[in-house]
Order: C-alpha cells, then structure tokens, then sequence
C-alpha cells in the first residue's frame, strides 16, 4: 500500500526537513510538530490548513501572465513541496492539465534550458556507455514501479528538442500520480541523451544538453540495450514507457523489448486506445459501428499505424478477417495516398497499401476513398482545410473529425473550423483542448482525445497487479472502459470523452480492467484480492498526516 509519509526519518530535522519535497508540511506543521522536530522559529508562527495553502496556491497561480509562467510557478511548487503540488493538481486538474502536459509543456521543453530550476529525473548520454548501470545507481530509491524515458526526437509535434525533451516524461509522470494515484516517489523520468540534429540548440548557449549530432545505428542500439539491461537489474519489476522516439526507433524498440519487461509505447499504444475508445464513442453518435467506419489518417508514423493495429485488432476480436479489418484503413502520407503500388513504403505502412490509383492530396483522398473519418497525425497544422471538411461534410450526415497532433499549434484544424465548415455536423475530438464554440445557435464543448484518459490508470493497473508484461488486450480493455464511461450528456454536448474532472475516478476503473485483464491472461504477480481491492490499496492520496505517534 502506498500512501504519503507518516513518519520521517528520525535524521529529518529542522530546516533539512522543511526542504525535503517529500516530507514537508510548511507553513501546515502543527504546534506539537514544530516542537518534535525542531521547527520551532523556522516558521511563520500561524498554523495553516492545506486548503489555506492550496488557496494561496491558486491565487498565485491565476496571476501569472501567462501558461509558461503558470508551468515555471507549478514546477517551482512540485519542487517544493511535493505533497500540496499533488493536492491541488488533483483538485483543479481541468484547469493546470493545460499547464502541465499539452499544450504548455511544449513551449516548456522549447525552452527548457532557458527556464530550468532544480534537476529533475535521470540524464543517461551516450558517454555514460559501459557504466549506464552505475548511472542508474545514483537514483536514490530502488522502489520504482514506471520509468517514462525519451531521447527527445520527435517531441509532440515539434520535432527533436534533444535533452530538452526531459519536460515530457516529467509531465507525463505528474498526470501518473494527479489522473491515477500512481506514488509519485515510485515514478522515475529519464532522458536518453544521444545528441541532436536541431540547429538551433546546438548553438544555444544555455541548451543542458551534449552538443554534439545525434548517435545513430550500432551505438544507439548498444546504449539503449546496455539502459534495458540496467533497468531490469536494479529496478526490477517496474513499466518502462517509451515516449516520443522518432517512428523507426519507436516500433524498432517496442518489438524489441515489449516481451521482455512490462514496457509499451504511449504515443503509439496509448494514442491508439484514446482513439479507438473516442470513435466507439462517436458511434453512439453516428449510429454507425466500428465495423462500419471507413477511416482515412493523415499521417502514417508509428502513432497512426499504432491506432489502426489497434482498431483492426478490435475488428478482428468482433469477428471480422484481418484483410476486412484492415480495408477499414486508408493512409495518405507526404507523398500521397498509401496504396499498393508504391515502391518506398516503410514495412508498418505496407499492410495497410490498398489497390487503388494513385491520389495526391488529402482533399482529393477524401473525395475519392469517401471516408466516415478522418484522423490527424501529421503535425501539420491546418491541413484539414475548408475543402476537406466541406467534403466530408458532403459524404456524411455526421463526418467524424479527429485534429489529434499536439500541441495546440500543430493541430490539423481548429474545434471551430470543423463545426463552421461541416454546418455543426462534425463529431469532433483533438489531441489539445479547445475552447467551447458558439455556433449555428449552437453552444459546442469538444472533448480533449489526450492519451492521459488511458496511461496513468493503464499504468496504475499493473502496478495494483505487478504486471510482467503490458499485453494488447489491456488496451482495448482501457480503451472500452473509457469509451463505456461518456455519459449521453457528454456526447449531447459535443463531447466523446469525460469531463477531465471525472479522470481519476475514470482511471480507477481502466485500472481494474488491465488488473483482471493481467489476471486472465497470466502475466499478474499479485493475484489474492479483487481487481478493485488490488487498485484501492495501490492508489496515492496526497493529504498530510500527523508524523507525531
């Protein structure tokens, strides 16, 4: 069971323990408190509540000028003190997700060097090789249950940040611990730093990174064989995430390593579950099933490939061929439609090239395959133009929209530009929060399609069952939990996800379907309670508690 100290160790004392992030109250340590471990003096003499604090918090927070400003401010507090950092997280997640994660953390890892406060995390170069274990050594617990890494090449849809990609697995690890209750003390970031072919940062004087070009080839796959091999050794047992990894390396990894230990890749597996859990959902909308949608993505990285394993997957477990399944499927990539006679596919486009002439633009992709969906991966903003929609538009009663690229900037078209041109029929979803749209007399609250609705209560799953491996069927499983959890309401509104509000309770229940899914399947350690039981006792809640006997 984990849960937040109620001790300290008997060596924290006085100003070493109001500094710990972990165990300290502040302003919060009682009377009694303040005597026992010599704080007495150290502050202010008013003893205040953590809803005091937390609204001190807020109101500090609200005057920032701007998001980047709000994320340095949180950053500074989770640094701090770790504890009311998670309270008011929690409390007021529909508010700071925005700031933590997508899409502020974007323009964070931007300028991550130019922002940076304390360390946070791991850094592991590719001058650490022959002693990446003892690098490892250095994190001060053994007790870690999910380490989130990157090597920073294709941060959201920003490209190679390098080393200032480490804001990604430190904000992907917060929703951990604020959208599921996974015990932040058991959540390790950690970036793999091999260089970086990103111009501006190689002549930034304050870039935190090696200045060097990006290692490639043998000697990437010996670092990130020789990190495996140190993971396994001194934190064994615990989800390795790979996350935003350039499309090669991210499939090349996961197949490599996903039977191994209990790893799997958020921006391919996680992404796909958010998805195909937002088109179920946009079903109950359409009236049509999944078996009837004909999807076409723009886009055909790992994340979109990802996405159709998934769906065909789900077809196939439905009772469709994989050949059926997967002529739901259609791809136009930077050189056009995917189809079977093009001779420079990449092999995890190969099984979704479909005969058919070839097609240049995405516009002309729509008019001639006739999608019910379209899907957007591409980081290429705006490219789902007035046209496109006007013609999905024109070739459905209720066009499913899907702007999925993060962050906000690089989404394929705005919440607006896909109500306008489709006369309010779109069923919408993004991969960044819009704002609510009043249109055609009609008020819109598009739903955020962010992979936080799966990984933290995936994650927090099978750590509640000690998972040896993260299996297929835990996705569909998270993905039909959360889809199953969209309230007519929602769906009335525009909406095909819960309200962010609802995200723990949401990721409580995705949890225990991975936990029996675990247990089905035989790769759960920790089997003598029920699925529910196995994730209350896992699950952290950041209160203070008396450290006085």
């Amino acid at each position: 069971m984990t849960r937040p100290p109620s001790h300290v160790p008997p060596t924290l004392r006085g100003a070493a323990l109001l500094h710990d992030a972990h165990f300290t109250k502040g302003t919060a340590f009682t009377a009694a408190e303040r005597d026992a471990f010599g704080l007495r003096g150290l502050l202010p003499p008013r003893v205040l509540t953590m809803a005091e604090q937390a609204e001190r918090v807020l109101r500090n927070f609200r005057g920032k000028p701007s998001p980047l400003e709000q994320y340095v401010f949180l950053s500074a507090l989770q640094d701090r003190s770790e504890t009311l950092f998670y309270r008011v997280l929690i409390d007021h997640i529909a508010e700071m997700m925005p700031v933590v994660y997508t899409p502020t953390v974007g323009e964070a890892c931007k300028k991550f060097g130019h922002i940076y406060r304390r360390p946070r995390g791991l850094y592991v170069t590719v001058e650490d090789r022959g002693r990446v274990r003892e690098v490892l050594a250095n994190w001060p617990t053994r007790d870690v249950a999910i380490i989130v890494v990157t090597d920073g090449e294709r941060i959201l849809g920003l490209g190679d940040l390098g080393a200032y990609g480490m804001g990604i697995p430190i904000g992907k690890l917060a929703l951990y611990s604020a959208c599921a209750g996974v015990d932040p003390t058991r959540c390790l970031p950690i970036l793999l730093d091999v260089g970086t072919e990103n111009e501006a940062l190689l002549h930034d004087p304050l870039y935190t990174g090696l200045v060097r070009r990006r290692v490639r080839g043998a000697e990437y796959t010996a670092l990130v064989e020789e990190f495996v091999g140190a993971v396994k050794a001194l934190f064994p047992g615990a989800i390795l995430q790979f996350e935003d990894f350039a499309t090669e390396n991210a499939i090349g990894l996961l197949d490599r390593y996903r039977n191994e230990l209990p790893a799997f890749n958020d921006d391919i597996q996680g992404t796909a579950a958010v998805t195909l859990a937002g088109l179920w959902a946009a079903g109950r909308v359409t009236g049509r099933g999944l078996a009837e949608q004909k999807l076409l993505f723009l886009g055909a990285g790992a994340a979109a490939t990802g996405i159709a394993d998934l769906i065909v997957a789900a077809l196939v477990r439905d009772g469709l061929s994989p050949e059926a399944a997967r002529d739901r499927c259609w791809f136009v990539d930077s050189k056009g439609l995917v189809v079977a006679g093009r001779a420079d596919l990449a092999p995890h486009k190969r099984p979704y090239a479909h005969p058919h002439p070839p097609v240049g633009t995405l516009l002309e992709a729509v008019e001639a395959i006739a999608p019910t969906a379209i899907l957007g991966l591409s980081a290429q903003p705006d490219t789902f133009s007035e046209g496109v929609l006007r013609a999905m538009a024109r070739s459905n009663p209720r066009p499913i929209v899907f702007a999925l690229s993060n962050p906000t900037s690089k989404a394929e078209c705005t919440a607006e530009a896909a109500y306008r041109f489709t006369e309010g029929r779109a069923v919408f979803a993004s991969g960044s929060p819009f704002a609510p749209v009043e249109l055609f007399g009609r008020r819109f609250e598009p739903g955020q399609g962010n992979n936080a609705y799966i990984f933290p209560g995936l994650g927090l799953g099978a750590i509640a069952c000690g998972a040896t491996r993260i299996t297929d069927s835990m996705f569909l499983a998270a993905a039909e939990t959360l889809a199953s959890a969209v309230e007519q309401g929602s769906l009335d509104r525009g909406a095909l996800f819960p309200p962010l509000e609802k995200i723990r309770s949401v990721s409580a229940l995705i949890a225990a379907a991975v936990v029996e899914v675990g247990i089905v399947e035989g790769v759960a350690r920790r089997t003598g309670q029920s699925a529910a039981e196995l994730v209350a006792a896992t699950v952290y809640n950041p209160v203070y508690r008396s450290y006085l006997a």
